[in-house]
């Protein structure tokens, strides 16, 4: 469910953003406002973020190889960092440059917008119903998922990057238009382009502190995150739930990808266990930890050992 309610909101956003961006560039050409330049380039970085994600998802599909034996699920990942760089880059930097320059500009009396007034804010007005729009999309395909999670809660934990990024861009998007609306109006009320330079400049901020925020995201989930606490906790009742596991010793888990994840654990058997028990034990906490979550898929490797009575203290525990 996350990989396709994932696929339909990068395409609702692609879709918005690749609108938005031609008539904001046309704006920006009639009216010479940094804030609808920014904007225009803003919108065209996200959609280049959106075709990264969808070449993501594409390739982490790929079949497992010799050289790559747990296959590409964090490709995923990859690109989600890639986005993320991008938006600091291409969207936050240039903003920020823009806005210096078109500050200068207006010390030196220049850079009000004296012709198609109207058009910036008839664009901004129309750009903002068309994200509103967008970021519904992707609140609604990410609440399918959500669960009781709050949303920075969501975005912090959640292991398909496709959902966090759209929200996150959808978010920055709305609210740099409002940037952009209020610099433009000031600008055109007063005739000073400064107000335009200073939302030309929030809107670097902006895009500055979400491209941060998804780049630390994203490196968590390269670097490999374990299973949810909701997760684990339904793999290791269903190892112990199997007949010949008394418990689970220790165990560690890590994503491969947002689906597929590898158990390792040590699980304590009888003493004197014959070694097809043993067996046939360790297949069936397999099969059981499986149906227990069977919205991931889980790569199992499980070590019998012999109970010492030492308390199970989670995944941090030292191997025995």
């Amino acid at each position: 469910m996350s990989a396709e309610g994932g696929t339909r909101a990068i395409l609702a956003a692609l879709a918005a953003n690749l609108g938005i961006a031609v008539t904001k560039f046309v704006a920006f050409l009639l009216t010479g406002s940094s804030s609808m330049l920014a904007e225009s380039v803003h919108s065209l970085a996200d959609s280049g973020n959106q075709g990264l994600l969808l070449l993501g998802g594409r390739r982490a599909k790929r079949a497992a190889t010799p050289e790559h034996p747990f296959g590409f699920g964090r490709e995923r990942y990859l690109y989600g960092f890639i986005v993320s760089i991008v938006l600091f880059s291409v969207g936050g930097l240039f903003a920020l440059y823009e806005a210096y320059h078109k500050w200068h500009e207006a010390q030196a009396g220049h850079g009000a917008i004296e012709s198609w007034a109207w058009v910036p804010v008839a664009v901004l007005l129309a750009a903002t119903v068309m994200e509103g729009l967008s970021f519904r999309t992707a609140i609604h395909e990410s609440n399918q998922v959500r669960g009781s999670r709050s949303w920075p809660q969501f975005i912090r934990s959640a292991k398909a990057p496709e959902l966090p990024v759209i929200l996150l861009e959808d978010f920055a998007a709305l609210v740099g238009l409002v940037f952009a609306l209020l610099g433009v109006s000031l600008t055109l009320l007063t005739g000073n382009g400064s107000w335009d330079a200073a939302g030309t400049g929030l809107i670097g901020v902006l895009l500055v502190t979400v491209a941060i925020v998804l780049a630390v995201e994203m490196k968590s989930l390269l670097l490999g995150e374990s299973a949810t606490p909701g997760h684990l906790a339904k793999i290791v009742a269903g190892i112990e739930s199997a007949p010949g596991i008394e418990r689970v010793i220790h165990q560690r888990t890590v994503h491969l990808g947002p689906e597929e994840v590898v158990v390792a654990a040590k699980v304590a058997v009888a003493r004197g266990a014959k070694a097809e028990d043993i067996a046939d034990a360790i297949n069936a906490a397999e099969a059981r930890a499986r149906a227990a979550v069977p919205d991931l898929t889980l790569l199992i490797y499980l070590e019998p050992d012999i109970d010492t009575g030492r308390p199970v203290t989670g995944p941090e525990a030292p191997p025995s």
